[in-house]
């Protein structure tokens, strides 16, 4: 879902509650509010207490990786899907990569936070 929906749901919840039940019903709007917030951090939590526990960019098989990456993942659900940290290769697109001990690396490349392209690159291929 997009931020901006995200927070005009929020926005529209707290006017609902001041016109339903005054402020009563504000205070009920910014108790979910805050409910949300914490399960949002808490999951961003979660993937980073996951991904510390692996080499960074080592992931077990880079063809399924490569199978599972879509565009507009967003970092957090790519590093789900890995189980550590991509390596940074690159700034401009901001870029990471994985390799398997195969020898095979995915390289992913993001712009404003979202996958943008990605490829797997074989042994072969880098010579």
């Amino acid at each position: 879902m997009n931020a901006w929906w995200e927070w005009g749901l929020a926005g529209a919840a707290l006017v609902a509650g001041w016109v339903g039940y005054g402020w009563r019903g504000t205070l009920i709007a910014v108790s979910v509010i805050v409910f949300w917030l914490l399960l949002q951090f808490s999951r961003t939590l979660r993937v980073l207490r996951i991904a510390a526990r692996a080499p960074v960019g080592h992931v077990a098989s880079a063809v399924t990786l490569n199978s599972r990456l879509g565009l507009g993942m967003r970092l957090a659900d790519i590093i789900k899907l890995t189980g550590s940290l991509g390596q940074k290769v690159g700034d401009e697109p901001e870029t990471f990569t994985w390799h398997d001990t195969g020898g095979l690396v995915v390289e992913v490349a993001f712009q404003s936070g979202r996958c943008h392209s990605w490829r797997l690159i074989r042994p072969t291929d880098r010579q």
